[in-house]
């Protein structure tokens, strides 16, 4: 977006005339706006956003929040019923694809934030991750590095096309997504459990000798596996507990019957709505800092690399209540820092205290999601981390607002942020350790584990 000048507009504020409407003065307020840089290089100068008020700009941000938030809870059992994993991925890329590259011919702000909310509606599935217990702490951090990646494609997509229209920068965004949904169609396999419990065995026999080496993959029959899934078949009917066989809803049900594990689900949400608030927030108000928007960007999406990292390297040693209750304090104090720093006089100053917010909450957040697998048993543990995403996402779905009405107070936005990841994160004081423990497979089991337990760091 270009730099605006306001010769006749007070600090930047519409102020309404005596005895003239709002469309009068909206109308007054658009001529004394000019922009260095063409109208339709943002949908604020476009649509001449600056003359609606501070909330409406922030509308499409928090629309794709909220349609993340309905679309995990609506679309959270299609993975484990009807479409399996393969399917629900694809059907997610394919909904971000074409309403991205429709929302490229938005006419107005409302409908920009309709399939703003479509597309994180779609999203929603994206998030849920099943693997093997003993690799999900590197499966995590790697789909973190391949995050960090995307991030840091926008701000050089938004720097070589700054002189561009906004639309061609959803365009080169969105299409991408159609060959990725492709390519998963003919390259990636649908999950062998998934195919097996839905009684496509034969599906199940091709996708094990599939991934199988090709010295053993003639072995590889149903017979083969006959005895082996009787077995698993008997324990999971003796048990009731196949994380593949309880939806969301029957998984929440199950945790709230238990007054250690609701007590669980609610400390870890408290400390998942904070993360979020400041982790989508601290990136979307560094435009109100005095610094290069795109460097300012670039800089942010890569100090998640090192958190990224460290997790990888340290997670393992790691305490996970110490660990993360510091660094969502270390979040909470710089971000307060980022409103207390004049950013006039002290521009790298505050750029450089935004950083460690920013950093401290991504190392929080990874953190948040590996506690969560460890803190719950088998049969919950997908939905437990979905509830937990759920929560960032509310946390998210607010910061574009926050930003909107402290656009001239700092205390309202990254104040807030820092108040409330630091707040929110001590709810961890409520989680036992589980740094080295074995992990679960029933509720039962980890009921009895609770009177071995430490609650304190």
């Amino acid at each position: 977006m270009g730099n605006q000048t306001e010769p006749f507009l007070s600090n930047g504020k519409l102020k309404r005339k005596a005895g003239s409407s709002l469309d009068e003065t909206i109308e007054s307020c658009i001529g004394t706006w000019a922009w260095d840089l063409p109208a339709q290089i943002s949908v604020v100068s476009e649509w001449a956003l600056q003359c609606g008020g501070s909330i409406v700009p922030r509308l499409p941000a928090s629309s794709f929040f909220m349609g993340c938030l309905i679309g995990g809870f609506l679309l959270s059992t299609l993975a484990d019923s009807s479409l399996g994993r393969k399917n629900s991925l694809i059907l997610s890329c394919l909904l971000m694809s074409i309403t991205g590259a429709i929302t490229a011919y938005s006419t107005n702000i409302w409908m920009y934030s309709f399939l703003r909310f479509l597309s994180g509606f779609g999203r929603a599935t994206i998030a849920r991750l099943s693997c093997p217990q003993s690799s999900w702490e590197g499966v995590e951090v790697i789909g973190f590095l391949c995050f960090t990646t995307g991030f840091l494609s926008l701000p050089t997509l938004a720097y070589i096309n700054r002189g561009s229209s906004w639309r061609i920068l959803y365009l080169s965004t969105s299409l991408p997504t159609l060959l990725y949904a492709f390519l998963v169609h003919f390259v990636v396999n649908e999950s062998p459990r998934w195919l097996y419990i839905k009684g496509n065995k034969e599906g199940f026999v091709q996708t094990l000798k599939s991934i199988a080496p090709p010295a053993t993959r003639s072995s590889l029959t149903l017979s083969f596996f006959g005895s082996f899934m009787e077995l698993e078949n008997q324990e999971v009917l003796n048990n009731n507990n196949n994380n593949n066989t309880i939806d969301l809803y029957s998984a929440i049900k199950m945790i709230m019957e238990r007054n250690w594990s609701f007590r669980r689900l609610v400390s870890v949400m408290c400390v998942g709505f904070g993360i979020g608030m400041t982790y989508c927030g601290m990136p979307l108000s560094v435009g109100c800092l005095n610094f290069n928007l795109y460097i300012s960007i670039t800089i942010n999406a890569l100090s998640e690399l090192p958190s990224s990292i460290l997790i990888l390297l340290f997670i393992g040693k790691l305490s996970r209540k110490c660990s993360l209750l510091v660094f969502a304090m270390l979040s909470g104090i710089f971000s307060i820092g980022c409103v207390i720093i004049d950013g006039g006089r002290f521009e790298g100053i505050q750029i450089g205290v935004e950083l460690i917010s920013y950093f401290s909450a991504c190392t929080t957040l990874s953190i948040l999601l590996i506690y969560t697998l460890e803190l719950f048993p088998t049969c919950v543990r997908n939905s437990a981390v979905a509830m937990v995403r759920q929560a960032m996402v509310l946390g998210g779905a607010l910061s574009p607002m926050l930003i909107a009405i402290g656009r001239n107070n700092k205390w309202l936005s990254s104040g807030v942020f820092g108040l409330s990841i630091a707040t929110c994160g001590c709810f961890v004081v409520y989680l036992p350790e589980t740094k080295g423990r074995t992990l679960s497979d029933t509720m039962d089991e980890e009921e009895n584990k609770n009177k071995d337990i430490t609650f304190v760091c």
